[in-house]
Order: C-alpha cells, then structure tokens, then sequence
C-alpha cells in the first residue's frame, strides 16, 4: 500500500511538470461549464494485472449540480473472480445475470464519460484498472484529464500547527467532513455519489480561498 501513494505522488508531480508546459485552451473553460464524471470502480482486488472490474459506477456533474438521469452503473461478466473481496464490494459472482463481457461494458463507459473531466478518489488506482482492462481489450488507454478528491481535499485544510494532517485521507473522511451519508458505501455507484458531492464542497472551499468569481478548470488544476 505504501509503494502505492507513492506512486501516486509521483504521477501527481508528473502531471504538474507536464500542465506547467501545457497551453490547452480547455483549462481556460469555467468550471461551472465543464462536464465532470465522477467515477468508481469495485474490482476483485488490487493487482493491476491480475485483478478485474467488477462493476463501474459514475454520477456526472454540471454547473455544480449532480445529474442523476445522466449516471452510469455497469456490472461485469468477468471468468476470474476471488470471494475474499467480496466481504468488501458485495458482489457476488452469479449476483447479476446477463452481464457484459468486459468490451461491452467498456464501449458503453467510452461512450458516457466522452472528453469529461474525470474525478475519483484515489483516481490512479481507478485510471490504472480502467486502462489495464482498455489494453486487455485491445482499446485505447484513457486520455481524458483527471482529479483526485484525495489529493483537492487537502488543500483546503487550514495550515496549523494546532491541527493534526494525516498524510492520506479516505473516502470516509471526507464524508465525515462534509456530513454525507455513507449509505451504499463500497459500491461503485454509492463511492461514486460521495465522490461527487464532496468533490462540489471541495470545489466551493477552493473557489472562496481563490476570492474571485470566475473559477476555472486552470485554477482547479493548479491546486
């Protein structure tokens, strides 16, 4: 787990050396007006290689307001399953009858989530077991910009030596935080809801710390 965050953190510092180059004119888009998909996905366990989707689960976001008609929830036929993970996720192997094949599902999540600014929490970990199974099926990786809710809510903790940081924050945390119901929680569709509305009180925190009225994907990206 360690290894891990670090390489999360690495990825981070990869990504702001590459933004620092970047002049793509999206980043001058106003939040309010970008398109946000809010994804998680319940998977069989952590191995990038040997680990499978079990289901993906994604809220969209516009103009700061979570679109239900607009989500996505897909659960998948996959031949490799392990039970132990499922005192986490719940899924059970024969849950769900008449499941995708993991193209299927993958096609379908291509077409919903387009160009959208993706968001999740601990993203790598969700990006990653996406792309791994987008190679596996012979699709391409995932291109789409990303943000971590782990690594945003940080930075709207106030700088004091009075207050205790923790080094990484958990989903749980930030719904303690922000007084959100964990009903669901440990579903990709439940984490993926969470995601979303602390992902919005996240954004309005940033928004008031950056004191002006226009806020857009640039200023959300520098954080």
């Amino acid at each position: 787990m360690n290894n891990f965050f670090k390489e999360s953190k690495t990825r981070i510092f990869d990504f702001f050396k590459i933004f620092e180059k970047s002049t793509d004119p999206t980043l001058l888009n106003r939040v309010d007006n970008t398109r946000f998909v809010v994804l998680d996905t319940e998977t069989t366990g952590f191995d990038f290689d040997n680990d499978r989707i079990l289901c993906i689960g994604a809220v969209s976001l516009l103009n700061g307001v979570i679109s239900i008609p607009d989500s996505f929830e897909i659960y998948i036929h996959q031949e490799y399953y392990d039970k132990n993970s499922a005192q986490i996720h719940g899924i059970l192997k024969d849950w769900v009858m008449d499941k995708p094949s993991e193209l299927e599902a993958l096609q379908q999540f291509l077409a919903f989530v387009s160009d959208s600014v993706i968001v999740a929490h601990h993203t790598i970990f969700d990006i990653t077991m996406i792309n791994k199974a987008l190679e596996r099926n012979g699709l391409p990786q995932l291109t789409n910009k990303t943000l971590d809710t782990a690594f945003l809510y940080k930075k709207t903790l106030i700088m004091s030596n009075l207050l205790e940081r923790k080094d990484k924050y958990a989903l749980d945390d930030l719904a303690d935080k922000f007084d959100i119901s964990k009903k669901d929680r440990h579903t990709a569709m439940g984490d993926a809801y969470i995601t979303a509305i602390a992902f919005l009180k996240i954004v309005k925190k940033l928004k008031g710390l950056k004191g002006k009225s226009e806020f857009t994907l640039g200023d959300l990206f520098k954080y």
